[in-house]
């Protein structure tokens, strides 16, 4: 009588244990799956932290006190991008007006690009001069200062380069393709309409004509003698003018300083210690973080394919 009584106590013992285990496990895997969720999320905090803090801006964790102030233009000149306006401007304006900058020392490293954007750096920098007389800028060029870069770099005190830079490139070019010859071989007609006789202006797709062709040449004449405008005024007599300085040719620094479109030989590291005489060097360059360009790339790729006229040219 005992053992059928027995019986069923067990079985329900048993599954009772299982119910439980199975509660348990659970549980476990609950906990672990919550532990990698927030472990997950706090290395993707802290790369996008690290990434949001690279470039943006002065090292503040520096101690006060007297330096060379240092901003870096690298790469092509242009309204997006590190070496934009948008960037550099700031920078050079906090490398001023911080108290302890005993001179600023710009760091070109630069093929050109845009001469709207070089035109604005270089005219923010005679403001900055003017407005703080006593504070130097010194341009210093490491493989190249080319074109927007001396654009960029003829607004300095002083222009330092190392014997291998490659300088100059004193010229504007506007650049494209004609595939008339192509389309003709192809069998593909052309179908442009306009509203304005010239809004077809150097299509691509349609016959070059001679007034677009010479209202090009136009343009780009207006834009080099702006830029010549802005070296002679920025080299002043210590310009050494030949027919070739302005034609687009590029020379070495060596043979820049020759010529005039530099002044010396020198490193970032020489113009602090010896020139500028405050040897630690604070770097005040902004760089946008990860975000920014995000939100910069989403937002402005819809409108790239209306660049256009101007964003063919460029300073070379």
């Amino acid at each position: 009588m005992t053992e059928p009584n027995n019986e069923p106590n067990w079985e329900r013992s048993v599954l009772e244990k299982l119910a439980t285990e199975a509660l348990v496990e659970q549980r476990r895997r609950r906990r672990w799956s919550i532990f990698f969720r927030l472990l997950t999320f706090l290395y993707v905090g802290v790369i996008l932290w690290m990434l949001a803090g690279l470039g943006d801006g002065p090292q503040n964790k520096l101690a006060d006190g007297r330096h060379t102030a240092l901003v870096q233009l690298h790469g092509v000149i242009g309204p997006k991008g590190d070496a934009s306006a948008e960037n550099v401007i700031p920078a050079l304006q906090s490398a001023f007006e911080d108290r302890g900058t005993q001179g600023v020392v710009l760091l070109i490293n630069s093929p050109g690009g845009s001469p709207v954007q070089a035109g604005l750096i270089n005219d923010e920098i005679r403001r900055l001069r003017a407005k703080h007389p006593a504070t130097p800028l010194y341009a210093v060029v490491e493989d190249m200062c080319a074109s927007g870069g001396y654009y960029v770099a003829a607004a300095a005190d002083r222009i330092f380069v190392d014997k291998a830079s490659i300088v100059g490139s004193i010229g504007v070019l506007m650049d494209g393709f004609g595939f008339t010859g192509t389309m003709e071989k192809l069998g593909v007609e052309r179908r442009l309409l306009t509203a304005g006789e010239n809004k077809g202006f150097l299509d691509p797709f349609s016959p070059q004509e001679p007034r677009h062709l010479e209202h090009a040449k136009s343009l780009l004449s207006d834009v080099h003698k702006q830029f010549i405008e802005v070296v002679r005024k920025g080299r002043a007599n210590r310009l050494k003018e030949t027919p070739e300085t302005f034609s687009g040719l590029m020379w070495t620094g060596e043979q820049s300083i020759s010529m005039g479109l530099a002044d010396s030989l020198g490193s970032v590291d020489f113009v602090a210690r010896e020139v500028v005489k405050a040897e630690r060097i604070r770097d005040f360059t902004q760089k946008s973080n990860f975000a920014e360009r995000l939100a910069k790339q989403l937002g402005t790729a819809s409108g790239e394919a209306m660049a256009g006229l101007l964003s063919q040219m460029r300073l070379r």
